[in-house]
């Protein structure tokens, strides 16, 4: 009964949050409560805020094995060492940068004196075509899941970034998606392995037993609606708008939000709300939502399941078979919130004892939510630096000192680290706030 009366609290909050956003006069709110700068950031593109932050921005098109042609937004520092990175659902590059050149890695990585691929999967705002395919009217378009973005989208970038810097390998960081496409990616087409100084998965999303959102009921229901080849959110500028209308409405927003990824307002910079609501969601294909709940269903990380018949024709069985994570022999370092309600402490473990090579277990502190390493207040003080050296170090081929591969950090709620391991022979602290 509890359960029911939950659900039906976050009915009536829903059905309030459409009240309230319903389209009215044009407020004020924003204008009147954030910098000019925030709002300008919000209505950027990447290359825009590249940019304006006097970064060399560069765009390159890739065309994969199928046809889809995507966006690649370099920060261009040719010569360097080639990184990748890769967004979450419903994400796009700006997710790197959108914290301003003092917190987003994308800057911190090009300052540290590398050159910054930031990659787009096929589907949102800047990869939205194909060769032959219109996604506007041509539904065939969205025929895709995760699985196709790992298995041709991330060999696409990651041929392209090694061809034109002449390296033979690269670092990889993945959020979220970014990490389960990277899994599908080097199981299903291991080759792509030799390929990878070191993996870096942030919040990784592969096994979802334990998912803690009440709000999943909710999106099994929505999505056996939509279907499975139809454009969920596509971008535009109807979060923003709505959102920052009022305090109100920013209140409703961010009470979703918490709900899905895990409630951390010590590192929410409020300030720059408003852009991240400018550049998120960034559109997605409604398969690629429907495969996450497969996967919690099932409990497997598996591929796409398209029933008996189908599944029998394409896989020649019954059931999606089981991506073969035993052949990821990549170093992976994992990064993860112990209040991810996404990505959740019991996954991510479970996910890091079938991994061949993990050489690095950063679990942070208990506030830590699904977003707090990329967008958090205090990332540039305590991850971002632990990365740097994580990068130095299998860059150069793994420790070298004879030191043990593994090494595992654990935050406090003080955000003190104190380990020892070959990266660092100090304890990193931050000046980190008490969670409200």
């Amino acid at each position: 009964m509890q359960h029911a009366n939950s659900r039906w609290s976050y009915l009536f909050r829903l059905l309030y949050l459409i009240g309230q956003l319903w389209p009215t006069s044009k407020a004020s709110y924003v204008e009147d409560n954030y910098p000019a700068s925030v709002i300008e950031d919000a209505h950027l593109t990447t290359l825009q805020l590249l940019s304006k932050y006097k970064y060399p921005g560069e765009l390159h098109i890739v065309t994969t094995e199928d046809k889809y042609l995507l966006q690649v937004h370099r920060i261009a520092r040719p010569g360097a060492k080639p990184v990748l990175l890769v967004h979450g659902l419903e994400d796009s590059s700006a997710s790197w940068i959108i914290m301003g050149p003092h917190s987003g890695l994308g800057y911190y990585l090009f300052d540290a004196g590398y050159d910054v691929w930031m990659g787009n999967a096929r589907g949102n705002r800047y990869s939205r075509a194909h060769v032959k395919l219109n996604p506007d009217t041509d539904k065939a378009f969205w025929s895709f899941s995760w699985h196709e973005i790992g298995v041709y989208d991330l060999p696409a970038m990651i041929d392209t970034v090694l061809n034109k810097t002449g390296y033979k390998k690269l670092s990889y960081f993945g959020h979220s998606q970014g990490t389960t496409t990277f899994f599908v990616m080097a199981s299903s087409r291991p080759e792509y392995n030799s390929k990878v100084h070191v993996m870096n998965a942030l919040a990784p999303a592969v096994f979802m037993e334990h998912v803690k959102t009440p709000l999943s009921g909710m999106a099994i229901n929505l999505l056996k609606v939509i279907g499975d080849q139809y454009e969920l959110t596509r971008h535009s500028y109807l979060f923003y708008n709505q959102c920052t209308r009022s305090a109100e409405a920013m209140r409703l927003c961010l009470f979703f939000a918490w709900k899905v990824i895990g409630k951390n307002v010590a590192e929410l910079n409020m300030t720059m709300v408003p852009v991240i609501f400018g550049h998120f969601p960034a559109g997605a294909n409604s398969k690629q939502g429907q495969h996450y709940l497969q996967v919690l269903q099932s409990n497997r990380f598996c591929a796409y399941n398209y029933g008996t018949t189908e599944n029998q024709r394409i896989y020649g069985r019954a059931t999606p078979p089981d991506y073969p994570l035993e052949k990821i022999t990549a170093p992976v370092a994992v990064y993860y919130g112990q209040n991810d309600y996404l990505s959740t402490v019991e996954d991510v473990e479970r996910l890091m004892k079938r991994l061949p090579n993990v050489v690095l277990k950063y679990k942070m502190n208990k506030k830590s939510n699904h977003i707090d390493m990329i967008w958090g207040i205090h990332v540039r003080s305590w991850i971002q630096p632990q990365i740097l050296q994580v990068l130095q170090i299998w860059e150069a081929g793994g420790p070298q000192n004879g030191t043990n591969v593994t090494t595992e950090y654990t935050e406090q709620t003080s955000y003190t680290i104190e380990t020892e391991n070959p990266f660092t022979d100090t304890t990193a602290q931050t000046d980190a706030t008490t969670d409200i």
